[in-house]
């Protein structure tokens, strides 16, 4: 169990290397291939609405394939990506930068799956151990991603005025070895069903599991929690760039920014097991309010860096507390089509947090951003209030 559950945290951390690194550039190179600077964000928003627009499809990939084979076809599609985001760069073609980010994007929602597999590879009574240490892979990412971005900078510059082709050419690599670490992990036995057993064994329709409050609040969380996250930290190079700071710095931000939204990986889960899973979803929203208070207080590099850095440690808690929620929710049958609901949410509130982070930190700010953000922060806030007092009526009553 140990062996597949450390190979899975470094499967995610390569996965949170691709996706660090994506926005660390995608922003920058979209601000000098777009047409209207309102777009530069648009190749960050491509990649989260191609993985919302491929849920169902990874769904389906999952239950008739199973986990493995089905996470290697997310990386052979991201790693195809990777190499048609480099040519488009070269080439200074904006429009295919952007298809070929929502491409990726099927990688994007194949694993993000990787998490609710590190809670089948492990016992009952170590799954919140299981995700929280999976997400903690995500580490690799933080070091590797910046750094990526910011060694490979300046690569085939001489044929190109456009920066960070070699960083898109390195994501082939990075998917390469993902590929072949994933390929020693032994998942559970993956069993095809006849159409009869898939008609006797459906579980409950998709209505009635996302009508579960648990459910409601869970994927609330997620989904808001992520969107948040991703605001602010989409925003940042553009942000960063507007205030005359170097690329070395923003690569330093951002590299701080997801040790905190994974170095908690290695502890979270033990404190959800110690003070339940609310509470510790509660100190993530009070991390993001400290986080945008730091943020609207100033633009140097040290209110960069603490606010970023906060905001990494409540997504953790938000996103790891969200899913630990969500596996009560649904049952083994269920699971594919749960999961898929709960990333199709995710992604659709990622995507117009993509948008309007380069609309609006090109248009109105980063103060605005900021203050914009609060609205969904409270929204979560009031959610885990709800689903609390909810679960202490039903207490009372039982009593």
């Amino acid at each position: 169990m140990k062996r597949n559950l450390w190979l899975l945290a470094i499967a995610q951390g390569l996965f949170l290397t691709n996706n660090v690194t994506f926005i660390a550039i995608n922003g920058l190179v979209g601000l000098s291939l777009a047409p209207l600077g309102w777009m530069a964000t648009l190749p960050v928003m491509g990649y989260v609405v191609g993985g919302a627009l491929s849920t169902g499809l990874v769904a389906k990939s999952q239950t008739r394939f199973g986990r493995k084979t089905s996470f290697q076809l997310g990386l052979l599609v991201g790693l195809l990506s990777a190499a048609v985001c480099a040519y488009a760069a070269y080439s200074r073609q904006f429009w295919l930068l952007v298809a070929a980010t929502v491409v990726a994007g099927f990688y994007n929602a194949n694993a993000q799956l990787y998490r609710f597999a590190a809670a089948e590879l492990a016992n009952s009574a170590f799954k919140e151990k299981a995700v929280s240490l999976v997400l903690a892979g995500g580490l690799i990412g933080a070091v590797l991603g910046p750094n990526l971005a910011l060694w490979t900078k300046s690569m085939f510059a001489s044929s190109s005025a456009t920066p960070f082709i070699g960083a898109y050419l390195a994501l082939v690599v990075v998917a390469l070895l993902s590929m072949a670490v994933l390929s020693f992990i032994n998942f559970p036995a993956h069993v095809v069903k006849s159409k009869a057993d898939s008609a006797k064994n459906v579980g409950r329709p998709l209505s009635e599991i996302m009508r579960q409050p648990v459910f409601i609040v869970s994927t609330m969380a997620a989904a808001l929690g992520y969107g948040v996250m991703n605001l602010l930290m989409a925003a940042t190079p553009i942000a960063m760039q507007q205030c005359g700071l170097p690329f070395s710095d923003v690569a330093f931000v951002l590299e701080w920014h997801v040790i905190g939204m994974f170095a908690p990986g290695f502890f979270t889960g033990h404190l959800i097991k110690r003070f339940g899973v609310l509470q510790i979803m509660g100190v993530g929203v009070v991390l993001n309010l400290v986080c945008i208070l730091i943020a609207l207080s100033g633009q140097d590099l040290h209110q960069f860096l603490i606010a970023l850095f906060l905001l990494g440690l409540g997504w953790n808690f938000l996103f790891t507390g969200s899913t630990t929620l969500a596996l009560d929710t649904y049952t083994p049958e269920e699971k594919d089509r749960a999961q898929g609901a709960i990333n199709f949410f995710t992604f659709a509130v990622l995507a117009l947090s993509s948008f309007a982070s380069g609309a609006l930190v090109t248009t109105r700010g980063w103060t605005l951003l900021n203050l914009g953000s609060l609205l969904p922060v409270v929204v979560t806030g009031a959610a885990l209030l709800w689903l609390a007092f909810q679960r202490r009526g039903s207490h009372n009553a039982r009593s």
